[in-house]
């Protein structure tokens, strides 16, 4: 069912600077009613707010932060405005709001499938995000099962197993050292239900992984495969069927969608077999206290056995709605544009003297738009200070939820520290290093200027330095707000 939006009320407009529940921050423009000239592909919203610059005046920001959160796509916005006058708790409810929200929400569900490439009889459970997916799945696995990860994986696929028998293969160099790794592992492991699980692109360095071979490598040894297509689906198609995996998980907020929404799709049977991740309504299909004043209960067996409480019915719904933006879009076009961006941004780092661009696979590796990278004497958290107060560039610094991965790739040790944030140069003069790194990420909605005025800045602060002083509050690298001339 689509909403007539012909009888749809207009979408409601915040203040300016204001958000549901806090203040006006005067010190943040507000946007200006136009947008920078852009060709993205898909426009999101944001691209009219103007960042100021510690050096004075103001650019249209520049979000090359898609990895962490991806800006909503503007139609799913309209979309999701449109829906809200209809809005209402789904499933239970005779009245109309209930009903049209209901059929929406169904619906949402069956989009999903479809843009997931799901067979007939996998079921589409909609979460929190993909670390509740995850966590989701995690609970339902069969007792004894054993679990098979790789060190390079997100925090929310690596730590979910925790309490099952879990083998952490070591970081591979190349996609058939991933598919060898795997293959001789299960080959070794005991009789009994064994998961793997995977990336789909890495939220570190992009690459994307040997998906399909990994899952031909699990089922050679009886084993079952979740993806984590947090990073790949917003990048790239996702087909559970063409991969042959078990389960998808993946985020709405990195798929041009508002809310917390996400999903966890794939095989039933040991969805249906284990406790609700939730206990509560909505999961629940009968419940009855016996004689002797114990409950019990008769649990639901399709999706809503895990979906306890009252679901996110506007999440799901834009998480939906950006699936639909992006197959309209044709992901074919947007993953050539995507591509040609990478490669000039690769092109202009490998110019520049002291960056290093983070790789497991090396530089042949296929990418999506997520890079890393570290630059000789720098703290991240000061480079990336830099890039936000005199460029107008966001992008993120730290360990990015994959500390084992960090460490690999900057050849640290197992338990060595690492760090999010810090002073601007915490290895100067000492021989310390800092162990952290940049991270760039973009997608449908990036505009030429902002990978270019990237490269520039990157460029300049490298060769000329930053124009401005800084200090560490808070963990945080920031601009010294009492400095008055330019460092240097």
């Amino acid at each position: 069912m689509s909403v007539d939006t012909a009888v749809l009320c207009e979408p409601v407009t915040l203040p300016t600077g204001t958000a549901p529940g806090t203040a006006p921050a005067p010190a943040s423009p507000a946007p200006t009613g136009r947008r920078a000239s852009t060709d993205a592909p898909l426009p999101v919203l944001g691209d009219d707010v103007l960042a100021p610059l510690v050096t004075g005046g103001e650019v249209f920001y520049a979000a090359l932060d898609y990895a962490a959160s991806a800006p909503v796509l503007r139609r799913v916005w309209d979309d999701v405005a449109a829906y809200a006058p209809y809005y209402g708790s789904v499933h239970r409810g005779a009245g109309h709001l209930s009903q049209v929200s209901t059929r929406l929400y169904e619906e949402s569900r069956a989009t999903v499938a479809r843009f997931l490439g799901c067979r007939p009889d996998d079921e589409v459970v909609f979460t929190r995000a993909t670390t509740d997916s995850l966590n989701l799945l995690a609970r339902a696995l069969p007792t004894d099962t054993r679990v098979f990860v790789f060190e390079t994986e997100h925090h929310a696929s690596l730590l979910p197993w925790r309490g099952h028998r879990t083998t952490c293969l070591r970081a591979p160099r190349t996609p058939d050292e991933a598919v060898a790794a795997l293959d001789e592992a299960l080959r070794a492991a005991p009789a009994g239900p064994k998961l793997v699980c995977v990336t789909g692109a890495s939220n570190v360095t992009g690459e994307i992984w040997p998906v399909r071979e990994l899952a031909a490598a699990a089922h050679r040894h009886g084993a079952r495969i979740v993806l984590d297509a947090a990073q790949l689906a917003p990048h790239h198609p996702v087909d559970v069927t063409e991969l042959d995996v078990d389960w998808v998980a993946f985020s709405g907020h990195k798929l041009y969608a508002p809310f917390g929404a996400g999903v966890l799709a794939g095989r039933t049977d040991w969805l249906r077999a284990a406790e609700p991740y939730l206990a509560g309504g909505g999961a629940s299909k009968r419940v009855a206290r016996d004689a002797d004043g114990a409950l019990d209960v008769e649990w639901h067996t399709g999706a809503a056995r895990h979906e306890a409480g009252s679901p996110n019915v506007v999440g799901a719904y834009a998480l939906a709605a950006a699936c639909r933006a992006l197959e309209e879009a044709g992901f074919d076009r947007l993953v050539r544009r995507e591509q040609r961006l990478l490669a000039r941004v690769l092109d202009g780092l490998a110019d520049v003297p002291g960056v290093r661009v983070l790789s497991l696979f090396g530089p042949q590796a296929e990418r999506v738009g997520v890079l890393s990278f570290v630059v000789d004497g720098w703290n991240s958290s000061h480079f990336a200070a830099a890039l936000s107060a005199e460029y107008g560039i966001g992008v993120r610094d730290g360990m990015f939820c994959a500390h084992p991965l960090l460490r690999a790739l900057l050849g640290g040790a197992p338990d060595e520290p690492g760090e999010c944030g810090g002073a601007p140069a915490p290895d100067a003069g000492t021989g310390e290093r800092s162990l952290n790194a940049v991270r760039a990420s973009f997608g449908a909605g990036t505009p030429d200027e902002h990978v270019d005025r990237f490269v520039r800045a990157v460029r300049e602060l490298v060769t000329e330095g930053p124009r401005w002083t800084y200090r560490t509050e808070d963990g945080r690298c920031v601009p010294d707000e009492d400095a008055a001339t330019a460092a240097g």
